[in-house]
């Protein structure tokens, strides 16, 4: 497999300007495939090194968190992508909240307050917009890298508890909405999660100010309020005087 129909998506990371430096990203797309997770495992698999994205206008079997099915029409941005990461763990950001971090800062770039619902999603209006699959690669006790797979909704169907950025924007053919722009901003996105992957607290700061607080968290049978979030990413609830930190895996 060789890079292919990239050149729109480059372009539309090149017009936009600011933020980190640019990674030289090797880009896939294709029309369509089972899922741009397993075409990115293939791709590593083949010794392919990051930053690398595969991008698909369309999946058939996406997935989510805890292997949830994803819907994936024409319309939105579905990627997996493999960027570089610091290889000791000690002292970097968490990742999931990174990638939402630097999602959320470019569709403030729009005018929209985006909010952090934690784990993994980004909510516009109370309704989900995209959602963020992290992982990173071990070896010998040492970070190989990062992956994380994301879907962003665009301009394409949602299901009721969704929402797409056209409709966030009151514009169903708004040229923000669509999926080729769209893959650029979030190509800066992981830019950004990247450059700033050995400032923990910095992450942590910009995440817990967008952090969805609304509604209470089951924990082990009991009804909690999350108040913030911890260094390593974790959701830091509180019932009574009693506090706890809670961790999600991927």
């Amino acid at each position: 497999m060789i890079p292919s129909g990239s050149g729109a998506v480059a372009a539309a990371r090149r017009r936009l300007r600011g933020g980190p430096e640019p990674l030289s990203w090797r880009l896939y797309t294709l029309p369509v495939c089972a899922s741009t997770e397993l075409v990115l495992d293939r791709l590593l698999g083949a010794g392919a090194t990051a930053p690398l994205a595969v991008l698909a206008r369309r999946q058939n079997h996406g997935h989510g968190q805890q292997g949830r099915p994803w819907c994936s029409p024409p319309g939105g941005v579905w990627l997996s992508a493999a960027l570089p990461w610091p290889e000791q763990p000690e002292g970097t950001a968490a990742l999931a909240l990174a990638v939402a971090v630097g999602l959320a800062l470019e569709l403030e770039q729009l005018g929209l307050q985006p909010w952090i619902k934690w784990p993994n999603d980004l909510l516009l209006h109370g309704r989900k917009l995209a959602g963020v699959l992290p992982r990173l690669r071990w070896r010998g006790g040492r970070i190989q890298g990062a992956r994380v797979g994301l879907g962003l909704n665009g301009c394409n169907a949602v299901p009721p508890e969704g929402i797409n950025l056209a409709k966030a924007l009151a514009c169903p053919h708004h040229p923000q909405a669509q999926p080729q722009r769209l893959a650029g901003r979030v190509l800066r996105a992981l830019e950004w999660a990247s450059a700033q992957a050995r400032q923990p607290e910095l992450v942590r700061c910009q995440a817990e100010r967008r952090l969805w607080r609304l509604g209470s968290v089951e924990h082990g049978g009991l009804l909690w309020q999350p108040q913030g979030l911890a260094l390593d990413g974790a959701l830091v609830l509180q019932r009574g005087q009693e506090r706890v930190c809670l961790q999600r895996s991927f």
